[in-house]
């Protein structure tokens, strides 16, 4: 079966001041790549809309409507310190959600086997009454929660390879036993959650990677913590929030991986996939600021979805 591309124009149109790190580019340099005759092979669909009830399983309403009703006519409006609304923001950060719920439904279909959703805005930092860390909607929380109200999954797991702790999806999940959290990231930094101790209800687990940590460190915290608990959890759908901002290259941070990293964790986690769900993975892009490093590693990554395909 294929793996599906979901995207979608409208995420080009969320605009941030001139020189913030998360801007258009970063989607031109992930689509750029993946023009590549090696992904020939691709699915390639639109993202709609997600619906307001499937943000709101996530997000309380309130917030969801101030973000809704939000964006300016003209220039930007600050919700967080380092994120804000433009114009275009609403209809990107819908698309961008709504790219993972219509990727859940078609996994579920069985018309593919895997996705990845090139999106933006990113989502992991958003939590259930606030904006943070570039992020609206929690887009790989939304698409978990959809696939349980939805298709009547129990078990469902978001594996966080992001090198900024996804606090947001960890808010999302913690109190709920059925709901699998797992995160590798840079400690100590933004934005200051995810310590090793912070286990939710044993349904959380957080690795912390000091400044200077490379592929010994990361295969280790996935290879001895991370892939048996999630195989402990025994998920029957994965998602992925795949960020590339642990990369060696990338200007926000301090791990040195390499694109060689973030192929053999994707293939990992596609393991356990065909494993426990029958390789339904839906993947969503997150981080990842250099625009060469970030276009090298989602060829590696979205490569192992395919070969795991």
């Amino acid at each position: 079966m294929d793996t599906l591309l979901v995207t979608h124009s409208a995420c080009f149109a969320h605009e941030m001041p001139e020189d913030h790190p998360e801007c258009a580019d970063r989607l031109r340099a992930v689509l750029g790549v993946l023009e590549a005759e090696e992904f020939m092979l691709l699915h390639r669909v639109e993202a709609p809309r997600a619906t307001v009830e499937a943000i709101e399983r996530v997000h309380l309403p309130i917030y969801v409507e101030a973000i809704l009703n939000g964006a300016p006519e003209h220039g930007f409006r600050r919700v967080d310190a380092d994120t804000m609304l433009s114009p275009g923001s609403v209809e990107a950060a819908l698309r961008a959600a709504g790219a993972v719920t219509f990727a859940v439904d078609e996994v579920m279909s069985g018309r593919v086997r895997n996705a990845f959703c090139a999106i933006r805005p990113p989502g992991h930092h958003a939590e259930p009454d606030r904006a943070m860390g570039f992020c609206f909607f929690n887009n790989a929380a939304i698409g978990a929660l959809h696939a349980r109200h939805v298709h009547g999954l129990s078990r469902i797991a978001v594996v966080d390879f992001d090198v900024h702790h996804g606090n947001g999806t960890q808010a999302s999940f913690e109190t709920d036993p059925n709901l699998f959290y797992a995160s590798t990231h840079q400690w100590p930094l933004y934005p200051g959650t995810g310590r090793a101790g912070e286990h939710g209800l044993g349904n959380i687990i957080n690795r912390t990677l000091p400044p200077g940590s490379g592929s010994a460190e990361f295969r280790e915290a996935f290879g001895d913590v991370i892939l048996p608990a999630l195989e402990m959890f025994q998920p029957e759908f994965l998602l992925i929030s795949a960020g590339f901002d642990g990369h060696a290259a990338d200007p926000l941070a301090n791990l040195r991986l390499t694109e060689d990293d973030f192929a053999w964790v994707t293939t990992e986690l596609v393991r356990l996939a065909n494993k426990f769900c029958n390789g339904r993975v839906v993947s969503t892009l997150e981080g990842g600021y250099d625009l060469a490093a970030l276009a090298s590693s989602t060829r590696a990554h979205v490569r192992a979805l395919q070969l795991g395909a």
